[in-house]
């Protein structure tokens, strides 16, 4: 069995809100997908929790302010983060924005211990976050372990100890980690909430109680998720079977002949070499985790920056870690003072690709990946918010339920987390199918009875007559089926933003089906099915 290393993990609970420059003081959380990815205190004591639906989340406190999702933003204020951990110690990688790892070894036997390290590490990022987000402390844990996932967790628990501090003692991962529960497996995407449920329906409701099992029945039962969630669960963090160290002609670089002082260009260039380092990869059966981005410039500057995930990284991500890193390189003082004359991308640790078995029905296809293929090089020729993909927002009318962000502001391999109808119920939305067209504005329509008369609706939602006419422009077309109206009255409460809108469904005599709505006595089609 490998024995993993000591590892020191930096965590900066909730940094996305701290990243928005949101004073603690007041209620408000980052929300993604419809869900709460990061909260301030203030709205965590009206009882706002991570992972809970919008929706709830404004039941819980009413005067909660939503802030969007935006990793690019959080990624380039984190940069003055990074640079203060590089200053303790050079050789570190970023697993995400608010979330970083080194090797304990060096800077203990430098500074004294890993306790003197880490309350060093405390201080030096408190100066650099209150250098980039002025205001009140913000909370910075670190915690010491062997291995990534029991460093990571003591990071998390670190919050509960003097100086934010949590060091596990060699060898004491698995003592650790018996008596948590199972859960936090889910919480850091080291297995999916089906299985964990699943776990705890078992009884298995602590990793230590998990760990306890035979690796052979927990493999013959859960298979190879359930055995990966098990090794973690005894403390192994092992590297996996078919983990290597790459030789060295397996990077791919770029040198500028003209230095190039346009970051969209240099991002242009990392998208080409992202797609060949994954080809080749791929073509050998393998997937890159952890991923070191080099950027030269004419004066000889240097910017290393390791970056890892455990899943894989995939060629958009390479490019948004690219971009990320620099934007957090040209936005800091003194940064750049030349143009880039160098892009290497060195795989610096591989994993055998063990494929996704895709469902019968449903699921990513190999369309789904092309797709995502062809929004990538389209963003490069047109530029950053040039291309633009649906999210999931929420709402009764059509127009409402989706909304459209910059396509390199999202990840393109996770669409489910982008399109996840989760924000719900919403009373009085029209039921499943859904319009099939939904105009960027609506078009206004007659709707006329049989008598050439416009049809009305009533605050009771009476009609005066049936539908006969639908005139589109200057086409007047016969309406041979109709249902409704169903009329709805949004936000009441707010003079400025209230609506009262009254829908129809109606089939014209040439078969198309539109969703017509009347509002104010002038109606529009809001979608069309056909």
């Amino acid at each position: 069995m490998w024995t993993p290393p000591r590892l020191i993990t930096v965590w900066c609970p909730e940094w996305p809100v701290v990243a928005a420059r949101v004073p603690a003081h007041l209620p408000a959380a980052v929300v993604r997908a419809n869900r709460v990815t990061a909260r301030t205190a203030a709205a965590a004591a009206a009882g706002v929790r991570v992972g809970a639906r919008r929706r709830a989340a404004q039941g819980a406190c009413p005067e909660l302010t939503i802030v969007d999702h935006d990793p690019d933003r959080d990624a380039r204020r984190f940069e003055a983060v990074v640079r203060a951990v590089a200053d303790v110690a050079p050789k570190l990688e970023v697993v995400e924005p608010g979330w970083l790892c080194l090797a304990a070894r060096g800077p203990a036997r430098y500074f004294g211990g890993e306790q003197a390290v880490a309350e060093r590490l405390v201080g030096a990022v408190h100066d650099a976050i209150a250098s980039e987000v002025p205001g009140p402390t913000v909370a910075v844990t670190i915690g010491v372990a062997d291995g990534r996932t029991a460093s990571a967790i003591a990071a998390r628990r670190a919050a509960r100890f003097p100086a934010g501090v949590l060091v596990v003692p060699p060898g004491g991962s698995p003592g650790f980690l018996a008596g948590l529960p199972v859960a936090w497996l889910r919480e850091l995407d080291e297995a999916s909430a089906e299985l964990v449920d699943l776990f705890v329906r078992l009884g298995l409701d602590t990793l230590g109680g998990l760990a306890a099992l035979g690796p052979g029945d927990v493999s013959a039962r859960f298979g190879a998720e359930g055995l990966h969630a098990h090794r973690l669960a005894g403390g192994h963090d092992v590297r996996p079977s078919t983990a290597v160290d790459p030789p060295p002609e397996w990077w791919v670089e770029h040198p500028f002949l003209e230095p190039v002082e346009q970051l969209d260009t240099v991002v242009f260039v990392a998208k080409r070499l992202a797609d060949q380092l994954a080809a080749e990869l791929a073509a050998d059966g393998r997937v890159c985790v952890r991923l070191v981005v080099i950027v030269e410039t004419e004066h000889g500057e240097r910017s290393e920056r390791a970056w890892y995930r455990d899943q894989g990284l995939s060629a958009p991500a390479m490019v948004e870690r690219v971009r990320w890193q620099l934007e957090g390189w040209a936005s800091r003082p003194g940064g750049l003072s030349g143009g880039v004359a160098l892009l290497r991308l060195v795989p610096d640790e591989l994993r055998g690709d063990d494929g996704v078995q895709a469902g019968l029905w449903g699921g990513r296809s190999q369309a789904d990946h092309d797709a995502a293929r062809a929004i990538v090089r389209l963003s490069g020729l047109a530029g950053d918010r040039a291309v633009a993909v649906p999210t999931w927002a929420g709402g009764r009318l059509p127009a409402e339920r989706y909304r459209w962000v910059p396509a390199t502001s999202v990840d393109l391999d996770q669409a489910a987390d982008r399109l996840d109808r989760g924000d719900g119920p919403w009373p009085g939305a029209l039921p499943a199918p859904a319009p099939a067209v939904v105009p960027e504005h609506s078009v206004a329509v007659e709707l006329l009875d049989g008598a050439g008369r416009p049809v009305e609706v009533s605050g009771r939602g009476e009609i005066s007559a049936p539908p006969g006419v639908l005139v589109v422009g200057s086409q007047r077309q016969r309406v041979i089926a109709w249902a409704g109206p169903w009329p709805i009255e949004q936000r009441w409460w707010s003079s400025g933003r209230s609506r009262r809108v009254a829908r129809f469904q109606v089939v014209t005599e040439h078969g198309v089906a539109h969703l017509v709505g009347v509002e104010q006595r002038t109606w529009s089609i809001l979608a069309t099915y056909s």
